[in-house]
């Protein structure tokens, strides 16, 4: 799977865990230097507390595009620090 953004892929990997229609990517899978730590969150209630990050492309922003469950709930723990996208981020095969 790849995590495309303005003709750029930001992820790829053949292990990519799927969860409620989302690809959650590894962490050694996402490519240096697009991510860029965002203050956001979001509580989800049998994930727990998502953090986000902002996609950044030749200059061009995509603010929380991207979002990682450091710590999450038991239920959830298979997705521990992998990354999954939206806002626009095609995700292909």
């Amino acid at each position: 799977m790849k995590a495309i953004w303005k003709n750029t892929i930001i992820a790829e990997s053949q292990k990519t865990i799927k969860l409620e229609g989302n690809h959650y990517f590894p962490p050694d899978t996402i490519k240096d230097g697009y991510l860029k730590p965002s203050s956001s969150k979001s509580i989800c209630p049998w994930k727990g507390e998502a953090s986000y990050y902002t996609i950044e492309v030749n200059g061009e922003l995509n603010k929380d595009a991207a979002w990682v469950y450091r710590n999450p709930k038991t239920e959830a723990s298979e997705i521990k620090e992998h990354i999954a996208f939206w806002k626009g981020v095609k995700i292909e095969e």
